[in-house]
């Protein structure tokens, strides 16, 4: 079985449908012997979501707390089939790690969807520099063209998430999750393995996602968050850490030789 040292995709009570504080999903994450820890909110359309001051304010966080690695991130709606996403300028530049996903509200945007106009939405989410993460894509409602789009996720160095939470939540997404786990295997695509936790006893909560990893012998080298070094040498790249955050880059050195 693999080891995950990183949960990055979790939300707050901030989200209004989730129910532990910032300090109780932190001293979870500690407690269950965690290196990282991304908070990761609802952003403006998801009905709860907190209010526009929430994200840009994140900063006052401190970037490590309780001895975790503690991101500043935001799950982000994809509006519609053109991929647009429903994050500010200015949260695009203050946030440390973003996740891009599907909820369908019933807003207008993502009506009488297709293979062809949901592998669409996903090239152009591909392409958007702020996503880290492309969050519970398994959904049979929105299925896209794996073959085609996962390696351009790939190439632009977005995280492919294997969603332990939808394998209770969303059970008709799990054949799904598995063509995607495999199709990443296949072209050499990483992904990381996320909880979704809305309640702090569910911070590290991975083990359905990874039981179907390992009965597909998916390699731990692919799965971001199973290293520490993968972990920040993805932070250094990929995002805005180390412009965003006060000395970022002697604290991710400090952490990594700790």
């Amino acid at each position: 079985m693999y080891t995950i040292i990183a949960d990055l995709h979790t939300h707050t009570l901030a989200s209004t449908h989730a129910y532990s504080t910032v300090q109780e999903m932190a001293v979870s994450a500690r407690e269950k012997g965690l290196f990282a820890l991304a908070l990761t909110d609802h952003a403006r359309t998801m009905p709860g979501a907190p209010g526009p001051w929430f994200f840009t304010s994140l900063h006052e966080l401190p970037l490590v707390y309780q001895g975790v690695l503690l991101l500043a991130g935001m799950e982000t709606n994809v509006l519609d089939f053109s991929g647009a996403l429903d994050i500010s300028d200015l949260e695009r530049r203050r946030m440390d790690w973003v996740v891009a996903s599907i909820h369908n509200l019933g807003l207008p945007g993502l009506e009488n969807p297709t293979v062809e106009k949901c592998t669409q939405l996903w090239m152009r989410v591909a392409h958007d520099p702020v996503v880290n993460v492309i969050g519970h894509s398994g959904s049979p409602e929105f299925r896209y063209d794996y073959e085609a789009v996962i390696p351009e996720f790939g190439r632009y160095h977005k995280l492919v998430e294997i969603n332990a939470h939808s394998f209770e939540a969303r059970p008709a997404n799990i054949p799904h999750c598995r063509e995607i786990a495999l199709c990443c295997k296949k072209y050499g695509v990483p992904i990381v393995v996320s909880s979704d936790a809305h309640f702090e006893t569910s911070v590290k909560d991975h083990d359905a996602a990874l039981e179907m990893l390992a009965e597909i012998d998916f390699p731990e080298a692919l799965i971001l968050n199973a290293n520490k070094g993968r972990l920040l040498e993805y932070l250094r790249r990929h995002t805005n850490i180390l412009q965003n955050r006060k000395n970022a880059d002697a604290i991710l050195r400090s952490m990594e030789n700790a």
